[in-house]
């Protein structure tokens, strides 16, 4: 029978965090793994040949001398900092070795630590790990791609948060995305520093401000827990007038009952990745990021007037998941990670090439929703399709609006709309045919 490797959650206090079946296996196991600074903390309890193997920087080669140690039926054991189970180690090993070959031996988790410290209920807390390469500064309107990311999501979705930091993504980079954000009078923010040691420090009640200047030792736990209730705004359907947008006639808006059929046409999804071409007040793509909580939207707009009011809009929103840029499409769309939904509000004379293009970069399933005013432009973009491999339709759209004539009132209608939609296929769906 195979010997069974223990991976054991362990604390800064050394043996005493742990129970004694726990503190028995690392006693007679033949190899144990861990980083440097744990096997020195556990070095009294070892046996004295024990082989020891230091995974800072080798955890990739973990699994490996686990299997070496179970072929030779020896006694393994891997450290790790409490419950292995929560952003630990044990996750890793159990996604490559059979999840028999483990017996896992938790312990207090640093986060109940942490929370402890503080008497701060736990049960909803969102945890958050940025414990990973240099993520560098936060920046405003960053994409997924950024290490803080995540981190930034939480502050906007949760009540309650706890971070597990690492020596490049500090408490203090913490505090100072909170100050670009423009959250820091919405969020107080403690640092727990060396838990179970002697010198084991918990920093609370200071302005965020002060924690950006500061720096802290590790290994610490963050936790942030909101002071101003979350707002909870308008999904769908915002009025028109509460865009800021250029007037008195000039102004680019996608109306509201065309926005919302154009959304309903996106087929959305929470997590949906969503291009907003020709932005104009940005009413759409916002509105398209308030419903893809867990996705992103990437827009452009030429007009600088009409980029700074975009902006505008989304800080009055307070959404994180958007950005846009200042460019004419198809130009900087290259740089843009496929989509699962397009929307065209202004094609700048590029029609054609931007429908094949959108076709092109398009997600299988995925769908394009173009809005025009034009009969020239609508008969381009029919010509384009044509000529594609989708499945596409022309919605006409004609809405009125009440308007107030004496005491009574009267119906004035607004410039009709064509919403043009067309839909890539699945590799298992049948070769789609145009219709209109």
């Amino acid at each position: 029978m195979i010997e069974r490797c223990a991976i054991i959650g362990v604390l800064d206090s050394g043996a005493a965090s742990l129970s004694t079946p726990a503190l028995e296996r690392l006693r007679r196991a033949h190899m144990v793994i861990g980083n440097r600074r744990t096997l020195d903390l556990f070095a009294d309890e070892l046996a004295p040949d024990a082989d020891l193997r230091d995974l800072t920087g080798n955890i990739s080669r973990t699994p490996e001398w686990i299997r070496e140690a179970q072929q030779d039926n020896l006694r393994c054991v891997v450290l790790a900092t409490g419950d292995p189970l929560c952003h630990g180690i044990a996750a890793y090993l159990l996604s490559r070795l059979c999840v028999d070959a483990f017996d896992i031996l938790p312990n207090v988790s640093t986060i109940q630590l942490a929370c402890a410290r503080l008497s701060l209920p736990w049960q909803e807390l969102k945890i958050c790990s940025i414990h990973s390469r240099d993520a560098g500064e936060w920046q405003p309107e960053a994409s997924p791609d950024h290490g803080l990311y995540p981190l930034r999501h939480a502050l906007a979705e949760h009540d309650r948060i706890a971070v597990l930091t690492s020596p490049d993504n500090s408490p203090d980079r913490v505090a100072r995305m909170l100050l670009s954000a423009e959250l820091d009078q919405h969020f107080q923010m403690a640092v727990v520093e060396h838990l179970e040691m002697p010198d084991e420090r918990v920093v609370s009640g200071l302005p965020i401000a002060t924690l950006a200047e500061r720096r802290f030792a590790d290994p610490n736990v963050v936790l942030l827990w909101r002071q101003q209730a979350r707002r909870k705004p308008v999904l769908l359907g915002h009025a028109d007038h509460s865009f800021q947008q250029r007037s008195p006639e000039k102004g680019l808006i996608t109306k509201r009952e065309v926005r919302a059929v154009s959304l309903a046409r996106l087929q959305l999804r929470a997590d949906s990745v969503v291009w907003d071409i020709g932005a104009g007040s940005g009413s759409l793509g916002l509105e398209a990021a308030q419903l893809c909580r867990e996705g992103y939207v990437y827009a452009i707009e030429k007009n600088p007037a009409d980029l700074a009011n975009c902006r505008a809009n989304q800080r009055a929103l307070g959404l994180h998941n958007y950005r846009v840029e200042l460019g004419k499409a198809p130009d900087g769309l290259d740089s843009w990670p496929d989509p699962d939904a397009v929307f065209v509000g202004g094609s700048g004379g590029e029609v054609a090439a931007l429908i094949s293009l959108i076709i092109q970069r398009l997600k299988p399933g995925g769908c394009c929703v173009l809005n025009f005013v034009t009969v020239e432009n609508l008969s381009c973009a029919v010509e384009t399709l044509k000529s594609l491999d989708v499945s596409w339709d022309i919605t006409q759209l004609q809405a009125s609006r009440s308007k107030p004539i004496l005491a009574m009132q009267r119906l004035a209608a607004e410039n009709p709309v064509w919403v043009v939609c067309a839909e890539k296929p699945t590799p298992d769906s049948e070769s789609p045919e145009g219709r209109t």
